[in-house]
């Protein structure tokens, strides 16, 4: 018990925020991978997170340096938060569901997915089918390998709303 009180007293320190000075957009990029492979680490953590009503000075420190880091690109205050809430909800969601599956392993992924469909028939649920034998059971299928593909589109879509959300002579901060 202990070491889970230490850990999560640690935690945003094992998670690196995003560098003073770097772009923003392969800052949050690098948090964000930098959380799940601490959350995947630290399983049981995964809700206790950002549950605690009275942060630690490392917490405070690394949220500061997370809104800062938008704040220098460019967002307004209101995507900033939009932006924080929309990364830590997606970061903090896939690590939990990843945590929640039944396999780990794409020899894993492929014997669930088999099992699965072997309980009905394809045109039962036809586009379950066709994602499983075109895409899952084609050999080195990884369901990690989803969260880089969902985060790229993330951080694509906050960075043209915060394009679309400067006004005119306002700094466009680099992405």
């Amino acid at each position: 018990m202990r070491r889970r009180v230490a850990c999560l007293r640690q935690g945003p320190q094992l998670i690196r925020p995003p560098p003073s000075g770097a772009r923003w957009k392969a800052a949050m990029r690098q948090r964000a991978i930098s959380a799940r492979q601490v959350l995947g680490r630290h399983r049981w953590a995964i809700g206790l997170v950002e549950s605690r009503a009275s942060p630690g000075p490392a917490t405070l420190a690394h949220h500061d340096a997370v809104l800062g880091c938008l704040r220098r690109a460019g967002f307004s205050i209101e995507l900033t938060a939009n932006a924080a809430s929309l990364l830590d909800s997606y970061t903090y969601g896939f690590a939990l569901q990843e945590a929640s599956l039944p396999f780990s392993t794409h020899e894993e992924t492929a014997d669930v997915t088999q099992q699965i469909l072997d309980q009905f028939a394809p045109q039962q649920y036809p586009h379950l089918a066709e994602m499983a034998a075109q895409h899952i059971l084609q050999g080195g299928y990884e369901y990690g390998g989803e969260f880089e593909i969902g985060l790229d589109l993330i951080l694509s879509a906050l960075e043209r709303a915060a394009e679309s959300d400067r006004t005119p002579g306002q700094p466009s901060g680099a992405a």
